[in-house]
């Protein structure tokens, strides 16, 4: 296989299956494209003729010019590369032996509830594709849905009536989400006023565009850039960050950390724990904030 058809492949992978954020996309793009011109140079077109020595050698002549974070991340994008080529196509993997050092875990970036009802506030509920935007960022967020599983959603898969919705996650992990109150009302609301104008064929996607198709993550990610700015935001919000905004949210409320972790589809508690580092360090801050004796100085008379 040609190297530019194993990119243009991983691409629609991560892009459109994967559902991965235009960010992530271009970082990994602009990862192999360094690569794939690397491999050019040394006279390979054809993908299946990269061997260990040659990712070796790619990865020496970074080290130069890479912060080590960066060459990590770069490894990272290479192996995953290869890993899907091996996966799809049962091609050799070349990397099987390559080191990728696990870094230090940073808090994940959220939205404050104050934030979370700016965002919303700026839809006009009154026009259909505003109500589209509105209930699929509310469902993210009320629900704690991956975009992926979001975009994904199956008619059959939600329960208005009882007011849950089921996901068929990572793994093929089935979990069972309650819909609350106000994310319940939206997603009636889009169902009864708005499906109904926008369906054009048979589809049995749940959210479906005003063409009749389902949404994507690319669609999503536009229409939270849009209404953050409106909303006047600084942070960058992505559509992942709603989910962590949702963990977040229900961490600082109380809730067990074992319930947050089949809330959210997690196979390992230990991915979950993240939340707990937010939720302290909210708690240092308002501790700091509000009580008096943390940062008053201690009074020493001379003796």
């Amino acid at each position: 296989m040609k190297i530019e058809d194993a990119v243009r492949e991983y691409n629609i992978q991560i892009e459109i299956i994967d559902g991965k954020s235009p960010q992530t996309v271009k970082s990994y793009l602009n990862d192999l494209m360094k690569y794939c011109d690397f491999l050019k140079d040394k006279g390979i077109e054809e993908i299946d003729k990269v061997d260990t020595q040659t990712v070796e050698d790619f990865i020496y002549s970074l080290e130069d010019e890479y912060a080590s974070n960066s060459l990590n991340r770069t490894k990272v994008t290479i192996r995953n590369f290869h890993r899907f080529l091996n996966f799809r196509y049962d091609m050799k993997d070349p990397t099987v032996n390559l080191h990728v050092a696990k870094g230090e875990k940073r808090l994940p970036v959220y939205a404050t509830s104050a934030e979370i009802e700016a965002l919303m506030g700026t839809f006009n509920d009154e026009e259909p594709e505003d109500l589209l935007g509105h209930t699929v960022l509310e469902t993210i967020y009320g629900l704690g849905l991956r975009v992926s599983e979001c975009c994904g959603l199956l008619l059959n898969q939600v329960n208005l009536d009882d007011r849950f919705v089921k996901i068929l996650g990572k793994g093929n992990k089935e979990r069972i989400i309650p819909i609350p109150d106000k994310t319940a009302y939206y997603m009636r609301e889009y169902f009864t006023r708005v499906r109904p104008l926008f369906q054009k064929r048979n589809n049995r996607h749940f959210f479906i565009n005003k063409f009749g198709r389902n949404i994507y993550p690319v669609y999503v990610e536009n229409t939270l850039n849009e209404h953050a700015n409106a909303a006047g935001i600084k942070k960058h919000l992505s559509p992942h960050k709603l989910r962590h905004s949702y963990a977040t949210h229900l961490l600082e409320g109380g809730a067990d950390l074992r319930v947050i972790q089949e809330l959210l589809g997690h196979s390992d508690i230990s991915t979950t724990e993240i939340y707990t580092h937010v939720a302290n360090s909210h708690l240092k801050s308002a501790y700091n904030q509000f009580f008096p004796l943390a940062n008053s100085a201690i009074d020493k008379k001379e003796k």
